[in-house]
């Protein structure tokens, strides 16, 4: 299994989960072109999509629907709180009730709650024959759900959001501050650093830091502030930092007993 991301910021968002001819596009909040641009990058197009996942209703994760749905008949999934605010996508959307389980080809997907100010928001835990991608991002904290369903995950894309300093020093507005470190914001470094040792020590080998604030953060910042936190593992950990705007490299998915056997 192959996982790779598009967009990764307060800008735009999408990633792509590939595995045997089969492909998972997860959130479009970029245009349909860049999706159709960065697939072609990859040797795909857009027909061979399987299905979207969406997270939230947020226009950084959902601005390339309305042009994606209306040229492929790709199934959309996502929760009935944020399938309210896709009418666009009616014809092919797909309410789930999270928690929840599904099978997509290949993969069985679980949807959990996360906390962020958009009604319904989720995330997703994507698992096949070899190994398992999670996703955790726009969440003001680590909710249960989150927990329970992605400690061990072999890749995790992480949200860093923000330096907490930065943040709290730089021009935005008294209220968004608020709004970004509350519960229904988003995962600072530091908080993404506890949750990153947390999953290391429950098996996760392979972290990407995603949806770094271009105003309240650095990809260095980010960073080395998990790296920091995760040198007292003293486990093995590929760390790196999900490019803002162009396709990462692949990130190649194995399942820890994968792994030990070879």
């Amino acid at each position: 299994m192959e996982f790779l991301t598009f967009a990764s910021s307060s800008s735009g968002n999408a990633s792509l989960v590939r595995h045997d001819g089969a492909a998972l596009l997860i959130d479009a909040g970029i245009s349909a072109r860049r999706i159709a641009q960065s697939l072609a990058a990859i040797g795909m197009t857009p027909d061979e999509l399987d299905a979207v996942l969406i997270t939230h209703a947020h226009s950084d994760h959902v601005a390339g629907i309305a042009t994606l749905t209306k040229k492929y008949a790709v199934p959309i999934y996502a929760s009935r709180g944020t399938a309210r605010f896709l009418s666009c996508a009616a014809p092919v959307l797909r309410p789930l009730d999270a928690p929840c389980t599904f099978e997509l080809g290949p993969f069985t997907v679980r949807c959990f709650a996360t906390s962020h100010d958009a009604e319904g928001s989720v995330d997703y835990r994507i698992d096949c024959a070899d190994g398992s991608v999670g996703l955790l991002t726009d969440t003001g904290y680590v909710t249960d759900g989150a927990a329970d369903t992605l400690l061990g995950v072999d890749t995790l894309l992480l949200e860093a959001n923000h330096d907490v300093e930065m943040l709290r020093s730089g021009p935005y507005p008294y209220h968004l501050k608020r709004r970004i470190l509350g519960d229904f914001g988003h995962l600072s470094n530091d908080a993404a650093a506890e949750f990153a040792l947390a999953c290391v020590k429950s098996g996760t080998r392979d972290i990407l830091l995603a949806h770094l604030s271009d105003e309240n953060n650095t990809p260095e910042r980010a960073e080395y502030a998990v790296a920091r936190r995760l040198q007292a593992a003293g486990l093995p950990v590929r760390l790196s930092v999900a490019p803002r705007s162009c396709v990462s490299d692949a990130h190649v998915v194995t399942h820890a007993d994968l792994r030990q056997a070879r």
